[in-house]
Formats: C-alpha cells, structure tokens, sequence
C-alpha cells in the first residue's frame, strides 16, 4: 500500500477519493493543462453520485490538497450562499452532472491548449489518425451551443449533452473539454489522451498534407482494445503519485 494511503486525517471522510483527486490536479498543473485559477475536476462519493469532492474556489492547481477539497451535494439548492461556497460556474457544470448524469463519477473541465483549439475549429471532429486519435472514435460529443459561462441553466444544458453512457468526452465549443468517468484516475487518464490526441490531429492540421485516415472499422476496434485494457489508468495515476511522493510534495496532506 503507498504512503499516501496510510495517513488520512482524522474525521475526514473519502480520504483516498480525496488524494487520487488532489494528484490528478497537481499533474495537471504540472502539464500546463490548467487554466491559473479556474477549471474544476468533481468526484461523486456516495451511491447516486450526487455528493461529490471539488475543489474550492480559485484555487490554483498546483496548491490543492487532499484535505482542501469541497464535500457538496448537487441537491442542495443553497450551495452558493454559504461562507465555503464553490465557483458559481463550476457548481454550474459540475452540480448539473452530478445531479443529472449518475454515470458521470467523476468530470474534469480543462481548457487545455490543443483542446481548445479543436474546440475553436467550425469541424471540431477529432479524427482518427493515430492509435490516440482512435482512443476517442464514437466516444465523444460535440457541444455547439456555447451560451456563455456555465452558470446553472448552461450547466444543465451541457449535462444533457452526455446522455448517452458511451460519450466520455465533450467537446465544448468556443470553451474547452469535459471529461468523465468512473474513478480519477480513469478520467485524468482520458483526459490526458484527448489532450495528446488533439494535439496531434492539430499538428497534422498545420502541415497541410492530406490525412492519413483510419477506417471506421479499425478505429472501431483500436477504441475497443484500449477500453478493454485493464489497470494502465490505475498504474499512470499511481505512478504520478510516486513521483509526487519521492519530490516530498504536500497534495496528499
């Protein structure tokens, strides 16, 4: 068992969802895939998915900690009157998925560079071009009706959008990406590929060649193979943490 296991405070409860949480937002940073002091990552820790783990308002990745994150529930309608209250726009997007889409554990919303520039194109298709590009063949959603900040009724516009369980992925639209998934390290690990697959398909872009196309049949089974292959979202996220750990770093404090 890691060390970051073995030493959960005292009266605080989902210590290790906390930690995982706390992790993914360090390496974020780390990947400059942050956004200063905006952008939110949530994890549900009760049965419906409607309590969850987000971080506090405006602060900035690379200093969240385990104990620092947001204990709320997407059903309380008086979350942004309180002294602690979250980001008005991350309880927008987050408190709608929570309450909306129970299959969505855990999101994570990052206006990382390339993402984004995808998400600014008239086509925001990612084709697949690569074994990364594949990862996301048919498993992702295209929002093009930006409304302005995702305040709650835009929250809850963007939370339809994953209605069907096999969309991980949205591309927002003049905005950036939300990710979703099971655990943080599932979705941290998704995130991190459709940041690399899109940074691939917009350098492809730049040269002005022809793409090299795959076929829906083998983009198909190239997604399907990589969905299918067990514990490489577990074993990123927990060596990441053993990096973290050998630097001293405090995210799990």
């Amino acid at each position: 068992m890691e060390a970051t296991q073995l030493h959960p405070r005292p009266n605080m409860d989902h210590w290790q969802e906390r930690v995982d949480l706390a992790a993914a937002f360090r390496w974020t940073a780390r990947l400059n895939m942050h956004e200063a002091v905006a952008n939110h990552f949530s994890l549900a820790v009760n049965d419906d998915g409607t309590r969850f783990l987000m971080n506090r308002n405006q602060v900035h990745f690379s200093r969240i900690k385990a104990s620092d994150l947001l204990l709320l529930d997407a059903n309380d309608p008086d979350t942004l009157n309180g002294p602690d209250a979250p980001d008005a726009t991350a309880w927008g997007l987050h408190g709608a998925l929570h309450r909306l889409c129970p299959h969505a554990r855990c999101a994570m919303h990052v206006h990382s560079i390339h993402a984004t520039v995808l998400a600014s194109l008239a086509d925001s298709r990612l084709l697949p071009i690569d074994q990364n590009t594949a990862m996301f063949f048919n498993r992702y959603v295209i929002d093009n009706d930006y409304g302005g900040l995702a305040f709650e009724e835009e929250g809850v516009r963007c939370a339809q959008l994953f209605e069907d369980p096999k969309n991980k992925v949205m591309i927002m639209g003049n905005h950036g990406i939300m990710v979703i998934g099971e655990t943080a390290a599932e979705t941290f690990n998704r995130m991190y590929y459709f940041e690399r697959a899109a940074e691939t398909y917009i350098r492809a872009l730049q040269t002005g060649q022809p793409l090299r196309v795959l076929s829906d049949e083998i983009a198909e089974k190239t997604a399907s193979e990589i969905e299918e292959y067990d514990e490489q979202d577990v074993r990123h996220l927990a060596e990441l943490k053993a990096i973290l750990d050998h630097e001293g770093s405090d995210y799990a404090d």
